[in-house]
């Protein structure tokens, strides 16, 4: 019931944001909940039918990740042999031809996907033991690129990303409702500002961790070990 709900509060983010428009420098936009359904859905089947005590946030999708599986860090190694995970991943409507979508048969892989879903499988062991207690979402679903390169949300104008945030939020809060978390955590300093506006008025406690990108040097000094010791200061771990 929980994993219909939020195929349906996909769905319906998914609606919300088709009509949305971004002008230069972004390029082409992706959203792989459209094109990558059948992945995504297989996602909060398997892994979101039931409450949650944990919920990590993540930003959007990475070109090696999300955007090839429909799974938040989906890092494609991780998806298909951790998660055990598959499924037909069709094309953008507007594909970019310096990041084509290749699916799970993508060869890159996801630096950050690889981190995160790392320390989860060292620490738990199973996706079934990880999951018993945690999910891993994304705040927006939406890939912006400016020809080759990656443009995160947080750098488009304020015109463009008010109805995207709106939406956005309003996805989290249902997400939320659904999963009924004690823990909200940010990866990232952004997805947690996110999620401390959006959630204000909902009974959750909100924290972050380091976020795992190779663009981050604190991250390439041992991330699994700076976000476990993040969490379990926390008292999340």
């Amino acid at each position: 019931m929980i994993a219909q709900s939020l195929q349906a509060a996909a769905r319906s983010l998914c609606a919300d944001l088709a009509p949305l428009a971004f002008a230069a420098p972004v390029s082409h936009v992706y959203n792989p909940l459209v094109y990558a359904w059948p992945v995504h859905a297989e996602y909060l089947r398997r892994y979101a039918d039931g409450l949650r005590r944990v919920v990590f946030l993540g930003m959007n999708p990475g070109p090696f990740g999300m955007v090839q599986t429909g799974v938040p860090f989906g890092e494609v190694a991780a998806v298909r042999d951790w998660l055990a995970l598959a499924g037909p991943v069709a094309k953008p409507a507007a594909e970019n031809p310096k990041r084509p979508v290749e699916g799970l048969a993508c060869g890159r892989s996801e630096v950050s996907g690889r981190r995160l879903w790392g320390l989860f499988a060292q620490r738990f062991g199973t996706p079934e033991a990880f999951f018993a207690g945690h999910f891993v979402a994304n705040y927006c679903p939406l890939a912006f690129f400016e020809g080759g390169r990656n443009l995160t949300p947080d750098k488009l104008p304020a015109a463009e990303s008010a109805p995207l945030l709106a939406a956005c939020d309003a996805h989290l809060r249902r997400l939320v409702d659904a999963l009924q978390p004690e823990w909200l955590i940010g990866i990232g300093a952004w997805a947690e500002q996110r999620a401390l506006a959006a959630l204000e008025d909902r009974p959750v406690r909100i924290g972050r961790i380091l976020h795992p990108s190779p663009a981050s040097p604190a991250a390439n000094r041992g991330w699994a070990e700076a976000a476990t010791r993040q969490l379990e200061v926390l008292g999340v771990w």
